[in-house]
């Protein structure tokens, strides 16, 4: 399968990339290129798109789990799916087979509606996700949205010539470490928003909403401007970082819960968006203070997605 291949500031459509230290972030979109590029939608995949995580769905699926626990603590977690397909192949469980386990895998229909939503609005719509390229193309064949996304930047993966799924780390610490603490070695989730902010063409001002739920969504969540949004999943790792120190975050957060907050508060979002720009221009002195953190209080009444609590720093 040909893909185009996003590593670092170099794109090319090859099998894969070993360059730059990004070994591969596919470029899965096949649709017309986004009318309002302006507004990015980038997207956490496990525990955001989908409910639970895609390696774990798998790995309980074909019966690995007894093994999954007893490696768990001996090795990363890339080196651990790749350890799991490994024996996947020594069993004689075929690519198709997992595919058709990824099929299985939960979606909230609200949480696919918005994404076709957003894309039909025109917007920008990319993911991030420690995945894996494989289960993740899979995944959003089966659902009818693999179409909507622009490009994913992922761990890479291929079924090799003896029929096995293999995966790579995103960044091969082994040739170059990425540096950040905050994330994994093999994915600085950070790093990739840095390479998605700088992308854009000259004099193009963009608006970005991010959603995820976990740990490693922290590190992009601190480098959101402050005229963006960051949506985390409540009560979840990126949830609890951002409301332990909220001063840190310059960008609006919007919290949900649950499929049907996720497609609400987005497309709120999506629509809030080009009223402001036009309100402002271009001018970036006319957004908010950078040195507020503005924190969005989620309540059952419509006035909702106007409150704003600002935490000044």
């Amino acid at each position: 399968m040909r893909a185009g291949i996003v590593c670092g500031d170099l794109t090319a459509t090859v099998e894969f990339s070993f360059e730059a230290g990004g070994r591969a972030g596919t470029q899965a979109g096949v649709g017309e290129p986004p009318q309002n590029g302006g507004i990015v939608v980038v997207f956490d995949f496990d525990r955001t798109i989908i409910d639970g995580d895609s390696d774990s769905w798998v790995v309980a699926e074909m019966g690995l789990s007894d093994l999954f626990n007893q490696l768990r603590s001996t090795l990363p977690w890339n080196s651990l799916m790749g350890r799991m397909m490994k024996e996947l192949h020594s069993q004689g469980k075929t690519a198709e087979e997992i595919a058709a386990c990824l099929k299985r895998t939960p979606l909230h229909p609200r949480i696919a509606a918005a994404i076709k939503s957003a894309y039909a609005l025109g917007c920008d719509l990319r993911i991030v996700s420690d995945a894996n390229q494989f289960f993740i193309e899979k995944i959003l064949e089966y659902q009818g949205l693999l179409a909507c996304f622009s490009k994913i930047y992922t761990n890479p993966s291929f079924v090799d010539e003896e029929g096995r799924l293999r995966i790579f780390p995103y960044h091969d610490s082994t040739l170059s470490a990425h540096g950040c603490s905050l994330c994994p070695s093999n994915l600085c989730k950070g790093l990739v928003l840095d390479h998605i902010y700088a992308s854009a063409p000259e004099g193009v001002r963009r608006n970005f909403i991010y959603l995820g739920d976990g740990r490693g969504d922290y590190c992009p969540t601190l480098r959101l401007q402050d005229s963006d949004y960051v949506m985390p999943r409540k009560k979840y790792p990126l949830w609890d970082r951002i409301f332990s120190e909220p001063a840190l975050v310059k960008a609006e957060v919007h919290e949900w819960s649950n499929g049907e907050e996720l497609e609400k508060i987005l497309l709120h979002l999506i629509d809030k968006i080009p009223t402001e720009q036009s309100i402002s221009g271009s001018n970036p002195s006319s957004q908010s203070n950078s040195s507020d953190c503005k924190l969005h209080i989620s309540v059952s009444s419509p006035e909702s997605f106007t409150q704003t609590l600002r935490v000044p720093h």
